[in-house]
């Protein structure tokens, strides 16, 4: 069965168990996923329109993902950001909204959610960049 192309996930994780996993269960739905073990090292290789989606983990050892987030914002990088994280707080859907995310995931239970609102988030954002001036 040939491969559908489904888009590109840039992936980041300080935990080196966590995005082996992710990028497993997103390259096994057909995903080119793209792996960050800090916030820094994709600001340093990131392009505007290399990314269809970006997975972010909300507790970095460099930066947290809002903080991340934000900063891909400013860079004008409009590809979905869904957020992911193992210590949810009251306030931060909030704090992820107002920071540009799309969605906040909570850990361990992942999977079951997470490839379809990717799948969903690289269909909007195509949808929007194909009928965009």
């Amino acid at each position: 069965m040939a491969r559908v192309d489904t888009g590109t996930i840039f992936v980041v994780d300080d935990d080196p168990g966590v995005l082996a996993s992710l990028r497993f269960l997103l390259e096994t739905e057909g995903f080119d996923v793209k792996t960050f073990r800090s916030g820094g090292a994709l600001l340093r290789s990131v392009e505007a329109e290399a990314c269809d989606c970006f997975v972010i983990d909300y507790k970095l050892d460099d930066m947290d993902g809002l903080d991340l987030a934000t900063r891909l914002r400013k860079r004008h990088i409009g590809a979905p950001i869904i957020v992911i994280t193992g210590y949810p707080d009251d306030e931060i859907e909030k704090k992820a909204a107002a920071a540009g995310a799309r969605e906040v995931l909570l850990k361990p239970h992942l999977e079951e959610n997470l490839v379809a609102d990717v799948r969903s988030a690289v269909r909007e954002r195509r949808d929007l960049l194909r009928t965009s001036p």
